[in-house]
C-alpha cells in the first residue's frame, strides 16, 4: 500500500468516526429535547389536576367550630364567593311543644382546651325557664339586636349573658361565613380561629322541632354537648342543617340587613377550601356586647 493511499484511508476513517459523533450529538440533543418537553408535560398536567382539585370540593358546611388560618392575600372575592340570593322572609319563631319545668339545673363543666379570653363560668344550679332578655351587639359594620328566649335554652342563656357580663365578646371578630346551602355568621371565638371557647362546656338544649331560618340564633358546637361561647346568626338558608345545635334565641329584622351586606361582600376561602366558606371580606368587629339591665 503506498503512503499517499493509506493517509487517504486515514482520512476517510477520521471523517466516519467525525460523522459518528456529530450523529450521536445530535440523537443526544433530540432525547434532551423530548426528556424536557415531557416533563413540561408532566407539569402542567399536575397543575391542571391541582386547579380541579382546588374548585371542586365538597361544599359541606358545618354550623359547629371550624379551625381556620389567616388567607395569604384578601383580595376581592369574585361571585363565587357572595351569595346567588338571601330569603328575606323571617322564619317562625321556635317553640318547645312541651314546654320546660319553672327552673331546670344548669352544669358547667370545665374544658381540656384553656380558655380563649380569662373568664369565670356561670355558677352552677337552678336556672329560669321563661323569658327573654335583649343583648345589643356593637359592631364595625352596625348593631345587632339578639333576644334570648330562656323558655326554649336556660342554661345557654345563662351562660350567654355571663360572658356579656364578663365583656368576654367585646373587641372580637367573627370569624366564619357561610354563604351558599347554609347562610351563616358565625362569632364568639376571643382568637377568631374557629376553634377556641370559654374554658367550659355546657350540654345541648335541642329537640326534634327545632327549626334554623333566616333571624335564628344557635350555638355552634364541635359534637354533642360541647357548647362553649361560639355562636352562629342565620341570615338565610339553614333547611339542611340538623335539629343538633341549641337554639338560643333571635336577631330582629332590621339587624338582618346589618349581616346581608357582610354576607354580599362575600367569602375570603381558606387555601384549598370551598369558595362559599371562610372569613367574612368585610371584617365583623364585635366592639362591645351589652345586655339591658
Amino acid at each position: 500500500m503506498s503512503k499517499k493511499t493509506h493517509q487517504h484511508q486515514l482520512a476517510q476513517r477520521k471523517a466516519q468516526r467525525m460523522a459518528e459523533r456529530e450523529a450521536e450529538r445530535a440523537r443526544q440533543r433530540k432525547m434532551l429535547t423530548i426528556t424536557i418537553t415531557a416533563i413540561v408535560a408532566v407539569v402542567v398536567v399536575i397543575a391542571g389536576v391541582f386547579v380541579i382539585a382546588a374548585n371542586t370540593g365538597d361544599d359541606t358546611p358545618a354550623a359547629g367550630d371550624t379551625p381556620s388560618s389567616s388567607p395569604s392575600a384578601q383580595t376581592s372575592p369574585g361571585p363565587e364567593n357572595k351569595p346567588k340570593s338571601i330569603p328575606t322572609a323571617l322564619a317562625a319563631p321556635n317553640k318547645r311543644p312541651t314546654p320546660l319545668a319553672a327552673q331546670v339545673d344548669c352544669t358547667f363543666t370545665k374544658s381540656a382546651e384553656p380558655a380563649s379570653k380569662q373568664v369565670n363560668p356561670p355558677p352552677n344550679g337552678k336556672t329560669k325557664a321563661s323569658g327573654t332578655s335583649p343583648v345589643a351587639l356593637n359592631t364595625s359594620v352596625g348593631d345587632v339586636r339578639l333576644t334570648l328566649d330562656s323558655s326554649l335554652a336556660p342554661c345557654a342563656v345563662k351562660s350567654f349573658l355571663s360572658l356579656v357580663g364578663q365583656k368576654y365578646f367585646d373587641n372580637t371578630t367573627c370569624h366564619r361565613l357561610t354563604v351558599e346551602g347554609l347562610q351563616v355568621l358565625q362569632c364568639g371565638d376571643p382568637s377568631a380561629t374557629g376553634s377556641g371557647g370559654p374554658g367550659y362546656s355546657f350540654k345541648d338544649e335541642v329537640f326534634p322541632e327545632l327549626k334554623y331560618g333566616r333571624g335564628v340564633l344557635a350555638m355552634a358546637n364541635s359534637g354533642p354537648n360541647t357548647n362553649g361561647s361560639q355562636f352562629f346568626i342565620v341570615y338565610g338558608d339553614a333547611a339542611g342543617l340538623s335539629p343538633a345545635y341549641t337554639v338560643v334565641g333571635t336577631v330582629d329584622a332590621t339587624s338582618l340587613k346589618v349581616i346581608d351586606k357582610v354576607a354580599n361582600a362575600g367569602v375570603v376561602p381558606e387555601p384549598g377550601g370551598t369558595p362559599t366558606d371562610g372569613k367574612p371580606f368585610l371584617e365583623v368587629k364585635i366592639k362591645t356586647a351589652t345586655a339591658a339591665s
